[in-house]
């Protein structure tokens, strides 16, 4: 359990901000996180913050010297992360059940909070940054957990393939909703800071827009990253240089995540989002390409999605190749955010299809007489995929 502690301590003593993030960063895998596991072992709620103060602050094997704001400020936020610890390692229902990702929210949005006051009112440091980018990751991962626990115990069904980076037409999101407020406010603290670049806040600001950007993108809130965009327009000569690998990261990593997810309405709105950029550096229109292989990979989860047909004689199981076209209607729905009101033209289905096979991104023909798709045996239905 001194291993989180003495993180602490070494990250404060050589200024090390990521070594510092990771200490408030709660693998919600707890199997694969036995520090936090014993750090949730280590207390109880009556003696927790004594316990949190005594460990960073009053052990004898303790050399890090922090003012009397700055060390109340920590110790309350390794109180809110042993509760949020506590939250995810509570298996009273069994794993998954209601309420228990709607706990680890709302500890850590307790956290995330916490933190943020830090930096207005007790004096964190600059280099302590990587922790807003730490915290706001894991409060939308929580916040998408959340949202998703009144149907956690229903059927698996397609749309669950999307995982996190998708949002389902049922419910809401109020969860994301707040995370999203969250890190608009870490946003902020960063893009507000008047120091010299050098010890400057404003080196998070642009892992804070890849974030709020993501739960924009999510919430289907496409008109708020204008918000941000016109932000940092006034502010883009007092910013820090945007290094490769950040710009891949805040400008390219959504694409590149739709294309992967089958996210259509993300995609669009991230081509929107950075349109004006990419039209500068002229590879709009190649990357606007980029939604036939969205497709392609959206109508791919749908052969995937539909299984095997029965075996005979013992051979080995084949793909089922005749897949019904209001299957891909469905993939159309989910894949653009429609709502349980829209509906899909099925000569607009047809049409995608065609356009796809005629691209070769898929192998097959269409029997309108039918209604469905016939697609080629053999591991060749999608070339390049292996199905």
């Amino acid at each position: 359990m001194g291993t989180l502690f003495a993180d602490f301590q070494q990250a404060h003593l050589e200024g090390d901000g990521r070594l510092l993030a990771d200490t408030i960063s709660p693998f919600y895998n707890l199997e694969q996180s036995p520090i936090l596991r014993s750090f949730s072992q280590m207390s109880n709620y009556q003696t927790v913050s004594a316990d949190m103060r005594f460990h960073l602050l009053q052990n004898r094997n303790t050399k890090v010297q922090l003012s009397k704001n700055e060390a109340s400020a920590w110790v309350e936020i390794f109180v809110a992360l042993w509760n949020t610890v506590k939250a995810i390692a509570s298996d009273t229902n069994g794993p998954g059940s209601p309420g228990k990702w709607s706990s680890a929210f709302d500890e850590y949005q307790k956290l995330a909070t916490l933190l943020i006051r830090g930096y207005t009112h007790n004096g964190f440091q600059a280099w302590t940054v990587p922790c807003l980018n730490a915290v706001g990751k894991y409060l939308r991962v929580f916040a998408v957990r959340a949202d998703e626990e009144p149907k956690s115990q229903e059927t698996m069904t397609f749309g669950d393939g999307f995982q996190d980076d998708i949002m389902g037409n049922s419910g809401e999101h109020e969860k994301l909703e707040k995370a999203a407020w969250v890190i608009n406010r870490m946003f902020t603290i960063c893009l507000s800071d008047r120091s010299p670049i050098q010890e400057s806040r404003k080196w998070g600001i642009y892992s804070t827009t890849n974030m709020l950007f993501k739960c924009y993108f999510q919430l289907n809130s496409i008109s708020l990253t204008r918000n941000v965009l016109r932000a940092l327009g006034a502010s883009s000569s007092d910013l820090p240089p945007l290094s490769n690998e950040a710009y891949t990261e805040a400008i390219f990593r959504p694409l590149s995540e739709c294309i992967k997810q089958g996210d259509l309405a993300g995609f669009d709105a991230a081509l929107a989002a950075g349109e004006a950029e990419f039209v500068k550096r002229r590879i709009y229109l190649t990357l606007e390409r980029g939604r036939d292989i969205a497709l392609r990979n959206l109508f791919r989860k749908v052969f995937m999605a539909g299984g095997f047909e029965e075996s005979k004689d013992g051979a080995d199981p084949v793909r089922r190749t005749r897949v019904p076209v209001a299957e891909f209607a469905a993939a159309l729905r989910l894949g653009n955010h429609m709502n349980a009101h829209q509906v899909v033209d099925t000569d607009e289905v047809e049409c995608f299809l065609a356009n796809l096979i005629y691209k070769g991104l898929m192998k097959g023909y269409i029997a309108r007489e039918r209604g469905i798709v016939v697609l080629s045996k053999g591991g060749t239905a999608f070339p390049g995929t292996g199905v």
